[in-house]
């Protein structure tokens, strides 16, 4: 990652050189060429509209649609600035909607920049399209990574029922849910078998928000009643170094963390297929055998 973050300060400072380069050089462009075009229009052009009232018509059209281009692009420049001032105050690093190729690909480009983060933590219903599916972007980063956490819904909580409930048919996607859950233990358990540091957690409530931190990065998305996940629009937000508290990277991850270490949700034993159940200090206080328990 620091690699990453330095070769991404140069290469900035690259383009930065090169597009104040460009700015200098077309200044200098127009600041040259300003006599020589006030000289061709009040010697050359002004006299042959003067007396022609259809061509200084289509002038005066001409330099009206200029003027109107000039002002529009003035304009977006002007809000593009602005919305750039807010995204930085944000820390949004990056937006999709939709799964059109355009966005699908620019999220793959994103998420291969971070496949070397050491840590990764997840929340998530089921996690099936993150650590199943084969369309999962986030495989690579969770092979290489050291350390995942992961909170998934309890398909048998109350909770779970609530969500299920806005859906359409609920028991056959209650049923999914509790299909899906099982994929996503079973994959998580390889990892562990592998020598990855695990640690899954159910949590009872209905589902919020998805959430992935990987690094200096969280990936949000909103659990809206009666739409799947997928469906939402994603975002994406960075640590900022100087300034750690701006933006929405801080909330997020501190949002993960809180639940995280809230002793009402219990711990997934890989082992015994049971929910360990801790308190404030992380004593084990008692075990419960998971339903879903073969």
């Amino acid at each position: 990652m620091d690699h990453y973050k330095h070769f991404h300060s140069f290469s900035h400072g690259i383009r930065h050189a090169f597009a104040h380069g460009a700015i200098t050089l077309l200044a200098v462009g127009i600041a040259f060429s300003l006599p020589v075009a006030a000289k061709y229009i009040l010697f050359n052009w002004w006299p042959k509209i003067e007396e022609n009232s259809q061509l200084m018509m289509i002038t005066e059209i001409g330099f009206a649609t200029a003027l109107v281009l000039l002002l529009n692009i003035s304009k977006i420049a002007w809000d593009g600035r602005r919305s750039m001032r807010m995204a930085k105050l944000a820390s949004l690093v990056y937006a999709r909607e939709g799964e059109g190729w355009m966005s699908r690909w620019k999220a793959r480009e994103m998420r291969r920049k971070l496949a070397s983060a050491r840590d990764v933590y997840i929340m998530s219903i089921t996690g099936y399209d993150t650590f199943v599916s084969e369309k999962s972007e986030l495989k690579k980063t969770l092979e290489q990574a050291y350390e995942i956490r992961v909170m998934l819904a309890n398909p048998y909580s109350n909770g779970s029922a609530s969500r299920v409930k806005s859906m359409e048919n609920p028991d056959a996607l209650l049923q999914t849910y509790r299909e899906e859950i099982e994929a996503s233990i079973a994959y998580l358990g390889k990892l562990a078998a592998a020598g990855k540091k695990i640690m899954l957690k159910l949590y009872e409530n209905a589902p919020f928000w998805k959430l992935v931190v990987t690094g200096e990065y969280v990936w949000v998305q909103f659990y809206h009643d009666g739409r799947e996940v997928k469906t939402q629009p994603e975002y994406v937000f960075g640590l900022q170094h100087d300034n750690p508290q701006r933006g929405f990277f801080a909330p997020f991850y501190n949002h993960f963390l809180g639940q995280w270490n809230d002793p009402c949700h219990p711990e997934f034993n890989f082992d015994t297929r049971e929910l360990v159940y801790r308190n404030g200090a992380g004593n084990e206080v008692r075990r419960e055998a998971f339903p879903g328990s073969s």
